[in-house]
């Protein structure tokens, strides 16, 4: 092989080594994943910029609240909640009652528009609205219709 044969090997090597370096200086032989977030961490009420992200927050303090009360994390009780048949085996698979599943998410519903209600960031009215229709419907289309309705309010 002539050097003019092995230029770009040489350069493919050298961009490599290039790319090799940034990444061990930006610290890429050291990555740690995000650690999941203990639901049982109370976390501080924002100003919400609107009635979305209100809601945005309440349903996060209320899954926060359930996962807590279940011992699961905020991520795994979030995707029990996608539709009825997935909280059915999540509530088998941890040896609960899914009516005591329900349960604990309606309730944590519940305490989070009560939170948000003291933090000023719900008015009354609309919380009493809102707490009652919590207790009504099922978790999983709860949580739909909360999704639907933030992104219909932006």
């Amino acid at each position: 092989m002539t050097l003019r044969g092995a230029a770009p090997l040489l350069a493919a090597l050298g961009a490599v080594a290039v790319v090799l370096a940034a990444y061990l200086g930006l610290g890429g032989a050291s990555y740690d994943p995000t650690p999941i977030a203990d639901p049982c961490e109370t976390r501080a009420w924002r100003s919400p910029d609107g009635v979305d992200e209100a809601i945005e927050q309440i349903a996060l303090s209320g899954l926060d609240g359930a996962a807590c009360e279940l011992g699961v994390s905020r991520e795994e009780l979030v995707l029990a909640l996608r539709d009825d048949e997935a909280l059915a085996v999540f509530a088998e698979s941890r040896g609960l009652e899914r009516d005591d599943a329900e349960r604990a998410v309606s309730e944590a519903l519940g305490r989070a528009v009560d939170d948000a209600v003291e933090a000023d960031v719900l008015p009354g009215l609309l919380a009493g609205v809102v707490k009652g229709t919590v207790g009504r419907i099922p978790p999983w289309l709860l949580i739909e219709a909360l999704e639907r309705l933030g992104g219909a309010l932006r």
